[in-house]
């Protein structure tokens, strides 16, 4: 007999779990199906303990430049083994906190490797157990896993994914990121501060190729200021094993293949969905190149089967796939919510320096056949970047001149992954350039370099 539930949601990540949360609180029977750990791969393997492995390296880089603060730190050094057992733990104590909030919630939790058997059936095999749940609806969360190079898998000694490169047991001498996506820029910002020689080989012609162009071309010159190797409009043509470390064959824009080794390579190129092998081809499912085709709700082509988060598609954040579980539970319990509006997602990078955006880009804007308004302001103009000894960035906006709609906002510098926010909320609300240019904002604070930057695209900036 199977154990019934009005809501049973296969994966715990954080479109999972905060779908699960929400559903509880809406009056739904819920149950959670998760293979590894609660949290899924943001928690446990991703946003979390990678953010902790950062901040590690930022507190080192300013120990290493202690001096223009006007202090004394030497013979500086760190403990690798230790670097990770912190991230280890924040991760650890995150799950933790996910397993509490489940109960609290009287979300039941079905440990095991599910599969949807038929419409409303799921079956959750544990060990040489299985059980047998049902449920009107179904909410797909499986989330994605790393791409591997085609010719050269993973092997977690000297060739990485993003898992292998969290957890090293031995620290990079030189090494190679494969892709300049957020995930490789991160890991090069991190294990370049740590004192590895860093190169990033990229295929198309710029790094964070998402991001604004201003905002790459920031990107490409503070890294490589920093002694972190760019090869955009690059190839690789091999990648093996080769004595203690990895041979690479590069194919660099010129059309000449070298050879050169490095002791590590960590491959960043993107991610493949997790839908394989959970029931949905023989229900009829719709994908595409892998992904779940769903609407603004969620809701898939078959009657009670929906999708969130990564499985789903682009882009592929945390924040996404949880705001697309509480639509997706609001609508299954009878709810009128909005439909999801990928283009309010916000979209960070935490490296040093760090990248924020939203919206539109403006050569995206130009496209779309916009006539533009364009602020941009430094972070040397703003004297809390100056004070805090971080004054490389900026702040840019575009707006669409008739309207006053900002069309989208982009930053690279100290902290903006924390002032994109105030962007966010100003699309939600639909606030034009005179809302912003009214708002008072506090001094000294970074986030009036987001006041000045709407200004100068009025021609109003009162600080440059």
């Amino acid at each position: 007999m199977a154990d019934t539930y009005d809501l049973v949601i296969l994966g715990s990540g954080p479109g999972g779990y905060v779908a699960a949360i929400r559903a509880s609180q809406l009056g739904l029977k819920v149950a959670i199906v998760e293979r590894e750990r609660l949290g899924g791969i943001c928690l446990n393997w991703g946003c979390i303990p990678t953010k902790a492995l950062l901040r590690t390296s930022e507190i080192y880089h300013y120990m290493q430049n202690a001096e223009s603060y006007g202090l004394k730190a030497d013979n500086v050094g760190f403990d690798l083994a230790k670097v990770v057992d912190r991230s280890r733990k924040v991760a650890g104590q995150l799950n933790a906190g996910v397993k509490g909030l489940m109960k609290k919630n009287k979300v039941t939790v079905v440990e095991g490797v599910g599969t949807v058997t038929a419409k409303g059936k799921l079956s959750v095999k544990q060990g040489d157990k299985t059980v047998e749940l049902a449920a009107k609806n179904i909410i797909v969360a499986t989330g994605a896993r790393a791409r591997d190079l085609p010719f050269a898998k993973a092997d977690g000694k000297t060739i990485w994914t993003y898992r292998h490169a969290m957890v090293p047991t031995e620290m990079p001498t030189k090494l190679l990121v494969i892709g300049s996506g957020a995930i490789g820029v991160e890991f090069a910002s991190f294990y370049n501060d740590m004192g590895a020689d860093v190169t990033i080989v990229e295929m198309l012609p710029r790094i964070l190729p998402v991001e604004d162009e201003e905002v790459s071309a920031f990107m490409d010159k503070a890294l490589t200021k920093q002694g972190i190797k760019l090869l955009t409009g690059t190839g690789l043509e091999g990648l093996a094993p080769s004595g203690s470390g990895v041979t690479a064959k590069i194919k660099h824009k010129d059309g000449k293949v070298v050879e050169e080794t490095f002791s590590h390579a960590i491959v960043a190129i993107g991610i493949v969905p997790n839908t394989e092998n959970i029931g949905l081809e023989a229900l009829g499912v719709e994908t595409d190149r892998g992904h779940i085709k769903t609407d603004g709700y969620g809701r898939t082509n078959v009657d009670g089967i929906w999708a969130i988060g990564d499985v789903t598609g682009a882009p592929w954040l945390a924040h996404k796939a949880s705001h697309e579980g509480i639509i997706a539970v609001e609508k299954i319990a009878g709810g009128s919510p909005h439909q999801m509006d990928k283009a309010n997602i916000p979209g960070c990078t935490y490296s040093r320096p760090q990248v924020a955006s939203v919206g539109m880009t403006e050569a995206k804007a130009k496209e779309a056949g916009y006539e533009l308004k364009v602020g941009k302001f430094p972070f040397i103009g703003n004297g809390k970047a100056i004070a805090l000894g971080e004054a490389e960035g900026f702040v840019k906006t575009v707006f669409d001149a008739k309207t006053g709609e900002l069309l989208g906002a982009h930053m690279v510098g100290a902290e903006v992954t924390e002032l994109i926010q105030g962007y966010v909320v100003a699309r939600q609300l639909e606030t034009t350039e005179a809302e912003l240019m009214e708002t008072v904002f506090a001094h000294p604070t970074l986030s009036e370099m987001m006041h000045e930057s709407v200004l100068g695209a009025y021609g109003r900036s009162i600080h440059y």
